[in-house]
């Protein structure tokens, strides 16, 4: 049995991060057994797993979905899930990819203009 210090410890996480995780009902709150709440192996798997599940971009409410899929082995719904998260990975890596394009040409052109304001921040509006 581990503490919340302990398990926060063991999960990479701060204490608060589990305390948020129990108030978004990612986490579940054991009972106080006199004064001190004690944490199991299975709270160290569900934390290890959010963890792992924010790590491969899901959000909170879909690491919730995930969850419960988990306890019932529904693995058509985890695979949409994923594949939904791919497809938003994706548009964010184009969006990235995009603004360092952009960022790149603004910095070659500050680098070899030399008249006026500084292209990078023209662009920024400053």
């Amino acid at each position: 049995m581990l503490t919340i210090g302990r398990l926060a410890d063991a999960g990479g996480v701060g204490v608060e991060t589990i305390r948020f995780y129990q108030r978004r009902g990612l986490m579940p709150v054991p009972p106080d057994g006199g004064g001190i709440r004690r944490y199991g192996a299975e709270d160290l798997r569900r934390l290890r797993f959010i963890r792992q599940a924010q790590s491969a971009g899901f959000t909170l409410e879909e690491i919730r979905e995930l969850l419960d899929l988990d306890a019932g082995e529904d693995r058509d719904r985890a695979r949409v899930l994923a594949h939904r998260r791919i497809e938003a990975l994706d548009a964010r890596i184009a969006e990235l990819r995009d603004a360092r394009e952009a960022l790149s040409r603004l910095a070659h052109a500050c680098e070899h203009g030399d008249l006026g304001p500084c292209p990078i921040l023209a662009s920024f509006g400053v």
